[in-house]
């Protein structure tokens, strides 16, 4: 599209030394025809920094535009500019705005005499602008960060993979567990074979009962062993098997307290089992804890010396009984054998020994010449104190995955109840082979593992079971029909975690219909239940007990309850 010409100029009047010049130098040639409006042209000058940053004299530079063209005549209307002088305006016709006709002192250096007006304002700026950056310092910044980043560290390092192992075929166990010093202990001067020194292991046959930290002839450990001794030769009573009713029941209970006396550490570290002599004189009691550590204590001695620490086993203690026929025998079972602690000789002689894990026994009779023990693989076997040697006399595959507790009907003996990860059930022992077992009862409805399962205690009629999915299940046994529904369930918090000891519930052999179990509550509790589900009772005593008591043991006639919790400290409520 063609743009419209503006209208002829009338020829200005020129000055008179303009006119001279004109007459001296003729035109090279032809004049150029006036330009047909007047271009606006855009002079850009780039400011890194806002004003407020910049010094004084680049601050004060604006951007302007202004019409090229000749300054404006004399006699020309009132209120027009006269134009910038030619020095302040560069080739394109731009002016800066601080501009007043003159160089505004900015003289043509040595070397740029050649240079126009805007060039050297434009070389100028450039070299005020590169003093003001260099006074920033901004290269030297930036290098100093970026060796910073350069020697900066990974957040994550890695960790050294472990060296290979060169004989795998040997079974890796903990050296803590084979009691064996850290290689970082400097060896003794004495000569040795090659490898870590380690501390004395419990060995096969039998083991002298020797308190730990004592000497053989030492009066405080023949004063505790005479103890025993004596009190297993008075012959116990006949207890009253009679069910007393609840009412004096809850009496009894109440009657029971917790004193600073009467709270001791007995083991080296957490209590797994606990046994009681059935005296009804004095209160022995022992405990077993997760390193092998046996205590005894005589709690109605009431002074120090009345705990000693003896060492039978290697591993865990996981089950105790004091013999029903001869208390002056205490059986205790580790992972790896059965032992039988006999005061009149005042050694550990050895009656089972298996490299299969042992987790629980019973006696299947009251001589208790024979016992039925639990695997941790689900096997069981039957031992006869009787025979010559360590062996079993039978093996049996029960079909579980794995065998927690056993416990032998207190009536039929013929029959154990086996708990083992979600299965409890009822075998008969005269039908028991090595594979194949069928349960004579299925005690159904546990969604997860099962910690424990024992028979009431005077009949057999009930069975209590504790469960990891939180609940407390009785089970009436008077029949043992092929399957068995709970009887009654109770919640009950069972999620003790892996510093503590599962809770198993067991019965109090005076009352027929009640059992006592551990307690997550606070403050730290013992609780008794009826086979109903209904809370009788609960132990506890803000100053002396603050901690779980997982294990715990009643007297078979008096009213006796001890507690073991993680640290191996007893806690004994009594009248």
């Amino acid at each position: 599209m063609a743009l419209p010409q503006p209208a002829p100029r009338e020829p200005e009047e020129r000055a008179p030394d303009t006119r001279q010049r004109l007459q001296e130098s003729p035109p090279a040639g032809p004049a150029e025809p006036p330009s047909a409006a007047p271009v606006l042209q855009l002079r850009v000058l780039l400011t890194p920094l806002p004003p407020a940053c910049l010094p004084s004299a680049l601050a004060a530079k604006r951007l302007r535009l202004e019409p090229a063209g000749p300054p404006a005549p004399p006699g020309a209307p009132p209120g027009a500019r006269p134009g910038p002088s030619p020095a302040a305006r560069g080739h394109d016709g731009l002016w800066d705005a601080d501009s007043d006709g003159s160089d505004g002192g900015d003289a043509a250096p040595d070397g740029h005499s050649h240079l126009s007006a805007y060039e050297r304002k434009r070389l100028k700026n450039i070299t005020e602008n590169a003093k003001f950056f260099a006074a920033l310092k901004l290269h030297e910044s930036a290098a100093r960060l970026n060796q910073i980043a350069t020697k900066r560290q990974p957040h994550g390092t890695k960790r050294p993979k472990p060296k290979k192992v060169e004989d795998d075929t040997a079974r890796r166990r903990s050296m803590r567990l084979l009691r064996v010093e850290p290689s970082a202990v400097p060896a003794s001067e004495t000569p040795a074979q090659p490898g870590a020194e380690e501390y004395p292991q419990v060995p096969e046959g039998p083991v002298p009962m020797i308190p730990e930290d004592q000497a053989e002839d030492s009066k405080r450990t023949e004063a505790l062993l005479n103890t025993w001794l004596r009190i297993s030769e008075v012959k116990a009573g006949d207890a009253d098997r009679r069910t007393p009713d609840i009412e004096r029941y809850q009496e009894s209970l109440s009657s029971m307290v917790l004193s600073e006396e009467n709270v001791k550490k007995v083991v080296k570290s957490r209590v797994c089992s606990m046994a009681i002599h059935p005296s009804e004189s004095t209160i022995l009691v022992a405990a077993g804890d997760k390193w092998g550590h046996l205590g005894l204590w005589n709690v109605s001695c009431g002074s120090e010396e009345g705990a000693h620490i003896f060492t039978p086993h290697n591993l865990q203690i996981s089950c105790m009984h004091f013999s029903p026929c001869n208390p002056a025998h205490l059986l205790s079972l580790s992972a790896d054998s059965l032992r039988c602690g006999d005061v009149t000789r005042a050694v550990f002689d050895e009656i089972y020994r298996s490299e299969e894990n042992f987790s629980s026994f019973d006696f299947l009779e009251d001589s208790a010449s024979t016992a039925i023990v639990g695997h941790w693989d689900g096997a069981v076997a039957v031992v006869d104190r009787r025979t010559p040697g360590t062996s079993v006399e039978l093996s049996a595959g029960i079909g579980f995955k794995k065998t927690r507790t056993v416990h032998v009907h207190p009536v039929n003996k013929q029959y154990f109840l086996a708990a083992g990860l979600v299965d409890v059930c009822v075998f008969d022992v005269r039908y028991l082979k090595p594979k194949g077992n069928q349960p004579v009862s299925s005690l159904t409805g546990h969604t997860k593992s099962v910690a424990s399962a024992y028979f009431s205690p005077v009949t057999g009629s009930r069975v209590v079971t504790v469960c990891a999915d939180d609940k407390l299940r009785v089970y009436d046994t008077t029949s043992l029909s092929s399957t068995i529904t709970a009887l009654s369930s109770i919640r009950h918090n069972c999620n003790t975690g892996r510093w503590l000891t599962r809770f198993r519930a067991i019965w109090d052999p005076k009352q027929e219909h009640c059992f006592l179990v551990g307690s997550m509550a606070q403050p730290r509790r013992i609780s008794v239940f009826q086979d109903t589900g209904k809370l009788l009772h609960s132990f506890y005593n803000t100053d002396c007990l603050t901690s779980v008591c997982s294990i715990n043991v009643v007297h078979p006639t008096q009213n006796v309850l001890v507690g073991g919790n993680s640290s191996g400290r007893l806690h004994v409520f009594k009248e």
